[in-house]
């Protein structure tokens, strides 16, 4: 095997590939990025068995065709510490694979490619475009709410719920809900339900750098296959059953908050200075025209703040987790948000204040 490439041609898939690779891997052959030549296209192919990347390449040149395994991390670091435009020259040597660029040569360590694991190829049971605009819109304004390391497996990743028409993506951690929608060209489909693991949905959001173009999504029963015009993105859905989101969201809420979107985030923001560190909670007092924003923490250091606000009706005193908070007013991007609310011990749903929006948020109240 053997091809010539830019080091800028290289760098941006290799980067991208390398991403999925784990530090620690059981398997050897996981730390390793399988490359493939045939003719003038270059793949490169990064796995952890539970998500896997193919980056592919037009040579300029025609290479010598052939597979082979190599380094992830060290394969990357080397091309990030090329000097700009170098031409590298990339050549298999027995079991060894050579690098040149310059008066630089390196000699790595490599594995054979039959050793590589293949994401096995089930029945598809749908497929449909979607522009990387929106996927990615989806995906920045729920995926706040993924659970990190819950042990409810199910909740450690991102809904999509496909029916004709729609396409929503849907988060929860228990504390707080996520719900982002957008329309879509699908039609005569039943509705269906999968779950992306957490680390699939992140790994698919960085790819999504070409806003105009659209991405295909190939949906099966234990994968998600996402192809654009230079990566194709397999990830493994988790085996679970979603939580029944619609029942989350509280239904019937009275009290109605109309406040600036980022005069709230810096209130919020100055006022989790002094929260506790372990428990963000700050409590919100609204009353008429008017909000006030207190926090403390167990050094008996207090933040008390208050801002205009739209808001009739009778005084409520609730608390909340701030960072939740202030989550939900990054994401978001009207210049008002409204939060509806019911009495203290009910969640509270926030909304922007604009001519469409899309998304939903839940956040439930603190015990302060």
């Amino acid at each position: 095997m053997k091809f010539v490439i830019s080091r800028e041609e290289l760098l941006k898939p290799l980067t991208l590939v390398a991403g999925v690779v784990e530090r620690r891997q059981t398997l050897p052959v996981l730390s390793n990025i399988l490359i493939v030549v045939e003719g003038d296209r270059l793949s490169l192919t990064g796995t952890d068995l539970e998500v896997e990347l193919v980056g592919r390449v037009q040579l300029e040149q025609p290479g010598d065709a052939g597979e082979i395994t190599v380094p992830a991390r060290k394969m990357m670091d080397i091309c990030k510490t090329l000097p700009d435009q170098s031409v590298i020259s990339v050549q298999q040597d027995g079991e060894k694979l050579v690098i040149k660029a310059g008066r630089s040569r390196f000699t790595l360590s490599t594995l054979p490619a039959t050793d590589f694991p293949n994401v096995e190829e089930k029945p598809r049971s749908m497929e449909f475009d979607i522009s990387q605009n929106v996927l990615r819109h989806l995906i920045e304004r729920t995926s706040i709410a993924m659970a990190q390391q819950d042990v409810r497996y199910y909740l450690n990743g991102m809904l999509f719920e496909i029916r004709t028409g729609l396409l929503k993506a849907v988060a929860t951690d228990g504390h707080r809900l996520a719900l982002c929608q957008a329309n879509m060209d699908i039609s005569d489909i039943e509705l269906q339900q999968v779950i992306i693991p957490r680390k699939g949905v992140l790994e698919l959001n960085r790819l999504l750098s070409e806003p105009e173009q659209n991405t295909k999504l190939v949906i099966s029963s234990s994968h998600i296959r996402a192809v654009t015009n230079n990566f194709t993105f397999t990830s493994k859905l988790v085996d679970g059953k979603f939580p029944d989101y619609e029942q989350v969201i509280p239904k019937g809420g009275t009290k109605e908050v109309v406040a600036e979107r980022e005069e709230l985030k810096q209130v919020l923001n100055r006022a989790a200075i002094l929260s506790n560190e372990k428990y963000r909670g700050v409590r919100l007092i609204v009353r008429d025209n008017l909000l006030q924003v207190f926090a403390n923490n167990p050094e008996q250091e207090e933040a008390e703040e208050s801002m205009q606000i739209v808001y009739e009706g009778e005084r409520l005193e609730i608390g909340f987790n701030v960072s939740y908070m202030l989550d939900v007013l990054s994401v978001t991007t009207s210049k008002e948000i409204k939060m509806t609310l019911s009495d203290a011990n009910s969640s509270a749903v926030i909304e922007e204040v604009a001519d469409q929006s899309d998304a939903i948020y839940v956040v439930m109240p603190m015990r302060l």
